[in-house]
């Protein structure tokens, strides 16, 4: 029988609230997974008014439920801001503060992020908001570690995400912490979307058009994530891409945001956490199949990008869990 899972995510939508990023919210937490076998989240909105004009005045949403709602949020999701720079209401304030003083999960999606800092729950912080609003955010909240430059932000117990796509890969990396990466997989295949990107990827990546038919990464990519247990190098996906490394550097930042040896560690991390996920117990397996050589290493490697050893991994995400 799978674990039993109880966890509440409430969506604060206020006047001028972005659409897709509710919409983000709402597939990825809101809707019904029956095909992975396991409860899935408690999803509400709540807004301090029960009609919200949404952005530019497209449509108005009815019948939402008050503020107090967010009271029983184990994760408060905060989407964008139309008019970042202008303080939100008492009301909404309050409540992020409650929320934050009770230990739930904090989460904002682009410039969502001034209202958890105009809230003061930022302050000593890591976070990150949208590029275009970067310069004045640092500006108005100088107590907060902002890091501009990439795609979401896990600090804990408050998590940050740039732009609207953005909101996708922060919500699947929640989705990972919550359930694995099996999970987190899964979902991203049933949105049939290619891997969540790493939060470290950068914001803004120029994607000129190409100007002849696919000279894309993915031919590679497949490649490598067929030999991950092999000690492949960046110079083996050169070479495999016919290119120089010089050049397969430049097209990883074009098209990915990241460096080649970031990502393979990245997709070998998923691929050590799908094993474990999936019942192997032998580190020493773990590590020789995901390509990390050692136990040692993959304990280093797995930490760092999950926050867990793996054995805290085995019980929170193994078989037995």
């Amino acid at each position: 029988m799978p674990q039993e899972f109880s966890h509440r995510v409430v969506v604060l939508v206020d006047e001028g609230s972005n659409p897709f990023e509710m919409g983000v919210a709402t597939e990825l937490f809101g809707l019904r997974r029956p095909e992975l076998d396991r409860p899935w989240y408690d999803f509400a909105l709540c807004s301090p008014h029960p009609e919200v004009a949404m952005h530019l005045g497209m449509f108005t949403l009815s019948g939402v439920r008050g503020l107090d709602v967010a009271d029983t949020a184990d994760t408060l999701i905060v989407p964008n801001r139309p008019d970042p720079l202008t303080r939100p209401s008492p009301e909404v304030l309050a409540t992020v503060r409650r929320a934050a003083d009770r230990g739930a999960r904090l989460v904002s999606f682009c410039t969502g992020a001034f209202t958890l800092a105009f809230a003061g729950v930022l302050d000593g912080r890591r976070a990150t908001t949208h590029w275009r609003w970067a310069d004045d955010f640092a500006a108005q909240f100088p107590d907060v570690d902002l890091e501009p430059d990439v795609l979401f932000v896990d600090d804990g117990g408050v998590l940050t995400a740039a732009g609207s796509a953005a909101a996708l890969d922060l919500g699947l990396h929640l989705i990972h912490r919550d359930h694995g990466a099996e999970i987190a997989n899964a979902v991203s295949r049933r949105l049939v979307f290619t891997g969540h990107r790493d939060g470290g990827q950068r914001q803004f990546v120029e994607r000129p058009v190409p100007a002849v038919p696919d000279t894309s990464l993915s031919p590679v990519l497949t490649w490598a994530r067929a030999r991950l247990g092999t000690p492949l190098t960046v110079t083996d996906l050169a070479t495999h891409a016919a290119i120089s490394p010089a050049t397969l550097h430049r097209k990883f930042r074009a098209e990915l945001g990241t460096t080649p040896l970031a990502w393979l560690t990245t997709e070998r991390v998923t691929l050590a956490c799908r094993l474990i996920e999936r019942g192997e117990l032998r580190l020493e397996r773990v590590a020789e199949a995901s390509g990390f050589g050692t136990a040692a290493n993959l304990r280093l490697q797995l930490r760092r990008h999950t926050g867990l050893s793996p054995s805290a991994y085995r019980r929170r995400f193994g078989p037995a869990a």
